[in-house]
């Protein structure tokens, strides 16, 4: 019988490098209200932002994208010619074709390479770091950068009071590859599609694709689709987030091989600072252990938030490069993706 080649691996996996994009405009919470029918201290209670980013100017996905992406490779100390993949973590690409990470790998000078992009909303950066460091692990590729971008703000809608005082943007990007010691443990990842509603763009795509054929040959400028904007029913989410994440956390330590007493970082997805403190405490976690607070300035920018924590803690020096690190992205789906890792160097080059 004729044998088909298997691929050989690599046991241990890390992260080598990071880097972030930060988009140079900063919109306060006063700002936000001159819109919304809010004011800076309740945004500032019920989520713990006071600042997030917005592009601006000629800043694009693309464009930040490109930026972490360069930022990681360069602090990685990796020959961009030894990377073998790219992993886009997106869920604000706008176009289904072309998918982004082939024209952000060219715009990289690395064309040719197998680039694709990864849709899980707000996990989707733990999701991207998942799927690497399992490809590396079976030999499908030796390095891989996994871009965690988004512009989530083109087409928020400014007066809704669930999305537009939480939502920013930017970009951050790590280069994962082998490493004497593993760096990154089994991923813990779930899905509830039961709730999947509860985040949505306001564009129903099944009822969209139902009248597909009645819409072909139509004129665009009198049939538009119409404009998408995100809606997220917020209470629904929290009471998920209360149920599912401890769980997952405690999944996440249970399959890492460490204990919670061994975590020295806590860096979970910056989406509201209450769950966060919430999934510390019924963790049981410390509060002398430092947690990622990057939504007090950045917002919640979806698949770009943890490598964005992350990398503003290393560059203030709240967390340093070797330390272990527990990880638990979540939001959109509704999916959960997470690990213990070791964290990469602090950056050489930083976004701030």
């Amino acid at each position: 019988m004729v044998s088909i080649a298997v691929n050989k691996g690599r046991e241990n996996v890390a992260m080598l490098g990071i880097g972030a994009y930060r988009p140079t405009r900063v919109v306060s919470n006063a700002e936000v209200c001159e819109v919304l029918d809010s004011t800076p201290e309740w945004i500032f209670e019920r989520t713990g932002i006071r600042n997030r980013r917005w592009i601006s100017g000629d800043e694009t996905l693309r464009s930040m994208a490109v930026a972490a992406g360069e930022r990681a490779i360069a602090n990685s100390g990796v020959e961009r010619s030894r990377i073998g993949a790219l992993v886009l973590a997106s869920s604000s690409w706008l176009k289904l074709t072309p998918h982004g990470a082939p024209t952000i790998a060219f715009d990289l000078g690395m064309n040719g390479i197998p680039a694709f992009d990864l849709t899980s909303g707000c996990g989707g950066f733990g999701y991207g770091l998942g799927v690497a460091a399992d490809m590396i692990r079976s030999g499908s590729a030796d390095y891989i950068l996994v871009i965690g971008a988004e512009t989530m703000t083109v087409g928020l809608d400014p007066t809704d009071r669930g999305t537009a005082m939480i939502f920013g943007d930017g970009a951050g990007a790590v280069v994962v590859g082998p490493a004497e010691e593993n760096g990154i443990s089994p991923t813990v990842w779930g899905s509830d599609g039961e709730n999947a509603e509860a985040i949505a763009q306001n564009i129903d795509f099944m009822e969209y694709q139902e009248k597909a054929q009645s819409l072909q040959g139509a004129d665009p400028e009198t049939d538009p689709v119409g404009r998408m904007t995100l809606r997220m029913a917020g209470p629904r989410v929290f009471r998920w987030a209360a149920v599912t994440l401890p769980r997952a956390l405690s999944s996440a330590l249970e399959l890492s091989g460490v204990a919670k007493e061994e975590i020295e970082i806590f860096i979970p997805h910056q989406a509201n600072a209450r769950i966060n403190d919430l999934m510390r405490k019924n963790l049981g976690l410390s509060d002398d252990i430092p947690m990622a607070n990057d939504i007090e300035n950045t917002g919640n920018t979806s698949a770009a938030s943890i490598p964005l924590a992350m990398e503003e803690m290393l560059v203030s020096g709240r967390a340093k490069g070797g330390q272990l690190a527990l990880l638990l992205g979540f939001g959109a789906g509704l999916s959960y993706a997470g690990q213990v890792v070791r964290l990469p160097p602090a950056p050489r080059e930083p976004s701030f």
